[in-house]
C-alpha cells in the first residue's frame, strides 16, 4: 500500500487502482470537493509523473483517453487546481511521492496495461443528482432526465423556447468549453436531429458561462455525469454507463471461470521481467518484487 497525504487530498494505492480523496481544507478547488472521493481502476491508467519545482512538485495521473467522462467532456480544459488528477507536493512529501509513482509504475509494468485510448468509459462519472448554474439558466441532471430553467438575463431567444426539458433518449452528446478571453464558454446539450449551431447566448440548449469561478466548476461535472451515460465516442453505440462498472471480477474469485493468465504468459512475463532488469531499467529491489507476484500467480494457478 501506497499513501500520499497532502492539503490536496489524499492519494492510495493499493495494487489494483488509486484511491483519491479530496481535501477539505480552504482553498482546495469545489470542484475536486463536490466530486468527492472516488476509484481509478488500474486498467484506467496510462502513467504517472512526479514533476519537481523549486518548492516540493506536482504528481500527475495520466488517464487513457477516453476512460474519464469527466476528461472526455472538458477536453483537457480544467484549470490545474480544480483537476482531481494532480495534486501539489510539498518539500516534506517529496519522498512519499517519489515512492508512490514508482509502485504505480511498476504495476502497470507487471500488468501490462495498455496505454491506449479506451473504447468503453471505465469511471462511472459524477454522483446525481447535481445542479449546475451558469450565468443565464440552471441545469439539473437526475440521471434520466436534463432540465433548463432561465435566469432573468436570458436572451430572448432562449426566453422564446421557454424552459428546457430533454430525457436522455432525445440527446447525442454533452459539450461543455471553458471561456477563453471575451469568448464565452459554455455547456451544451446536442440532440437527435439538431444540425444548427448558435452562439451560447442565443442557444436554447446552452448556458452561457463566464471563466472558471469556484461556484461555476459543477457545470462540467454535470456535463460528465451525463457523457457517462451517453454512447461512448469511440465505441459501438452502447449506453456508456451500462459498461462503466462492469469490471470484470479477477478470474480466481468467479466460480468456474478459468485462470486469467496460463502458465506460458506467466513464463513470458518472468522473461521479459529478466530483460528488463538485464538491461538496467528494473532495479534489483523492483525485479526481485515483481518477480514475487509472478511466481505467486504462478504457484496459485492466476
Amino acid at each position: 500500500m501506497a499513501e500520499l497525504m497532502v492539503r490536496d487530498g489524499t492519494w492510495s494505492f493499493d495494487g489494483e487502482s488509486v484511491r483519491i480523496v479530496p481535501g477539505r481544507e480552504r482553498g482546495v478547488h469545489k470542484l475536486r470537493q463536490d466530486l468527492g472521493e472516488f476509484t481509478v481502476p488500474l486498467a484506467a491508467l496510462a502513467g504517472l509523473a512526479y514533476e519537481p519545482a523549486r518548492k516540493g512538485g506536482r504528481l500527475r495521473l495520466r488517464l487513457r483517453d477516453g476512460a474519464d467522462p469527466l476528461l472526455q467532456v472538458t477536453g483537457g480544459g480544467l484549470p490545474d487546481d480544480a483537476n482531481p488528477y494532480q495534486i501539489a507536493v510539498d518539500p516534506r512529501r517529496v519522498e512519499v511521492a517519489e515512492y508512490f509513482v514508482d509502485a504505480v509504475r511498476q504495476a502497470l509494468m507487471l500488468e501490462q496495461i495498455p496505454d491506449g485510448p479506451c473504447d468503453r468509459y471505465l469511471l462511472p462519472g459524477p454522483s446525481v443528482p447535481l445542479s449546475a448554474a451558469g450565468v443565464d439558466g440552471i441545469a439539473t441532471f437526475d440521471g434520466e432526465r436534463v432540465q433548463i430553467e432561465w435566469r432573468w438575463n436570458t436572451s430572448e431567444t432562449k426566453r422564446h423556447w421557454g424552459p428546457r426539458d430533454f430525457a436522455l433518449t432525445d440527446l447525442t452528446a454533452v459539450e461543455w468549453r471553458a471561456a477563453a478571453g471575451l469568448e464565452s464558454g459554455y455547456l451544451r446539450f446536442r440532440t437527435q436531429g439538431g444540425t444548427e449551431r448558435h452562439k451560447p447566448e442565443h442557444d436554447p440548449n446552452s448556458i452561457e458561462l463566464w471563466g472558471f469561478k469556484k461556484e461555476s466548476g459543477t457545470t462540467a461535472l454535470l456535463a460528465a455525469a451525463v457523457a457517462a451515460r451517453l454512447p461512448h465516442p469511440s465505441g459501438d453505440g452502447a449506453p456508456a454507463a451500462a459498461a462503466a462498472p462492469a469490471l470484470a471480477p479477477p478470474a480466481q474469485e468467479t466460480a468456474g471461470a478459468a485462470p486469467a493468465e496460463d502458465h506460458d504468459a506467466l513464463l513470458r512475463r518472468l522473461r521479459e521481467l529478466g530483460d528488463l532488469h538485464r538491461d538496467g531499467i528494473l532495479t534489483e529491489a523492483e525485479f526481485t518484487a515483481a518477480k514475487a507476484a509472478v511466481l505467486q500467480r504462478f504457484h496459485t494457478g492466476g
